[in-house]
C-alpha cells in the first residue's frame, strides 16, 4: 500500500462499501459516511454479471451473494406479445456464474457485513460539511444528515473518495457544475413482483418505445423495470402512483408479460428514477480527492453494468494503491485503467437506449455493429 493509511469514503452504496472492504482488508483505516439512515436501500433488485461476481469473490463475499441470489445463464429478447425472439448466450467467466440476480437489500446486507467485518467504520445519517486540501492530506469536517446520527470526528485523511452518486458532493467540490447530471429524456419505473413460471432468466421485451426488463430474484420473486421516454423529471411519485403507472405501461404488452399487471401490489418495493448521465471526461481525481462509480460515469441501465462498474472501480483503486508508493501515480494508473472500460459501458448503453427509442446517431449505429454477446465478452476480460 502507498503512504495512504486513512481514507474517507463518501457514500455507502455498492461501490463505497466494496471500496471500504477492499481497503480495510489491506490494513487501511476507513471511515464511510452515508447521508441515508441505516437500512435504507435505493432501488429494488439488480443483476450481478460475472465481472461483478469476480469482485465479490475478490473481497470474500461471493458465496454469500450466491446464497442470497438467483443464478441463470442466457438472456432472452421477447416481442410485445411475450413470444421469444432470440436467446443471447452468456459470456464465460472464470470460476463464477455468468449472472446472479439479487435483491438490493440482500446485497446491502452482505456488503455492510463485509465492510464492518474488515474493520471499516460506518456512519449512517452523516455527511461531509467541508473539505480543505493540503499537500499532506485533506482536512474534513462532518455534519449530521438526520437528527441524532453519529458523526465521525473531524480530522485529516490521506485520501477522500466520492462514491456518492449522480448528485455527488465530492464531484461538485472538484469540478463545480461542469459535470452535473444530464437528463436523457427517459425514466425507469421499477417494482418487485411474484415470479411467473416463464421467467427463468433475464427477459427484455419491447412494445413501441417501452422497454421491459424482467429479472428473477428468487424462486418466488422477480423485479420489473420499465424504461420509457419522459419529457421532464417528475416530482417523486408515491408507491400507489408508481404501481398505477407500471400497470398502465404493461397494458402495451400481451401474453404473460402483459398479465403481470394483475399481480401488482403497491406495498411491494418500488422505485422511480429519471435516467441521467454523468461523464467526467478528465482525470477522476485531483490531489488527494477522487470520484468513482456514478459520481464519475453514470449511465443508462441497458447493459445492467452500473453497479458492476462501481464495484470494479473500488477494487481496482485498492489494487493500484497497492502497486505504487506514489499517490498521484497510483490514482493516475487507476483512472487510466478504469476510464476505457467504464466509458465503453456508458457509450454502448446510451447507443442501445437511443436505438430502442428510434433516435440512433451514426455513432450509435457504428458502435452497435459490436453485437451484444461480443460487448458482454469484452467485460468478461479482467478488470
Amino acid at each position: 500500500m502507498t503512504t495512504v493509511s486513512r481514507v474517507l469514503v463518501q457514500g455507502g452504496g455498492i461501490g463505497g462499501l466494496v471500496a471500504a472492504t477492499a481497503l480495510a482488508q489491506r490494513g487501511v483505516h476507513v471511515d464511510v459516511v452515508e447521508h441515508r439512515p441505516p437500512g435504507s436501500v435505493l432501488g429494488v433488485g439488480l443483476n450481478q454479471p460475472g465481472n461483478a461476481l469476480g469482485v465479490m469473490r475478490e473481497i470474500g463475499v461471493l458465496d454469500d451473494c450466491l446464497s442470497a441470489g438467483y443464478q441463470f445463464s442466457d438472456l432472452r429478447m421477447a416481442a410485445s406479445d411475450s413470444s421469444t425472439m432470440m436467446d443471447i448466450p452468456p459470456s464465460l467467466f472464470r470460476d463464477v456464474p455468468p449472472n446472479n440476480a439479487i435483491q438490493r437489500a440482500e446485497l446491502c446486507r452482505v456488503l455492510l457485513g463485509a465492510a464492518g467485518g474488515a474493520g471499516a467504520h460506518l456512519y449512517h445519517g452523516s455527511t461531509l460539511a467541508s473539505l480543505t486540501e493540503h499537500s499532506g492530506g485533506v482536512d474534513v469536517t462532518f455534519t449530521g444528515a438526520i437528527p441524532g446520527a453519529a458523526v465521525p470526528a473531524d480530522g485529516r485523511f490521506d485520501l477522500v473518495v466520492g462514491f456518492d452518486g449522480i448528485r455527488s458532493q465530492v464531484r461538485r467540490h472538484l469540478y463545480g457544475n461542469r459535470y452535473d447530471a444530464e437528463f436523457t429524456g427517459f425514466a425507469c419505473w421499477r417494482i418487485s413482483l411474484p415470479r411467473p413460471p416463464q421467467l427463468d432468466r433475464i427477459v427484455y421485451a419491447l412494445a413501441g418505445s417501452i422497454k421491459a426488463t424482467l429479472i428473477p430474484l428468487s424462486e418466488t420473486s422477480c423485479y420489473l423495470a420499465l424504461v420509457v421516454p419522459e419529457r421532464r423529471i417528475r416530482p417523486r411519485p408515491t408507491a400507489r402512483q408508481i404501481a398505477e403507472r407500471i400497470q398502465s405501461l404493461l397494458g402495451e404488452f400481451t401474453g404473460w408479460i402483459g398479465e403481470l399487471g394483475r399481480t401488482l401490489n403497491e406495498d411491494a418495493p418500488s422505485a422511480y428514477s429519471p435516467i441521467e448521465q454523468v461523464t467526467v471526461d478528465e482525470p477522476w481525481f485531483r490531489g488527494r480527492i477522487a470520484v468513482a462509480g456514478d459520481a464519475a460515469h453514470a449511465s443508462s441501465p441497458h447493459m445492467a453494468q452500473g453497479a458492476a462498474m462501481a464495484a470494479e472501480d473500488a477494487v481496482v483503486l485498492a489494487q493500484c494503491l497497492d502497486a505504487s508508493d506514489d499517490l498521484d501515480e497510483a490514482l493516475r494508473a487507476w483512472w487510466e485503467r478504469r476510464m476505457p472500460r467504464a466509458g465503453f459501458v456508458q457509450q454502448y448503453s446510451a447507443a442501445l437506449l437511443r436505438t430502442e427509442s428510434g433516435t440512433p446517431t451514426e455513432q450509435d449505429r457504428e458502435l452497435l455493429n459490436i453485437p451484444m454477446p461480443a460487448a458482454q465478452a469484452r467485460l468478461a476480460e479482467p478488470y
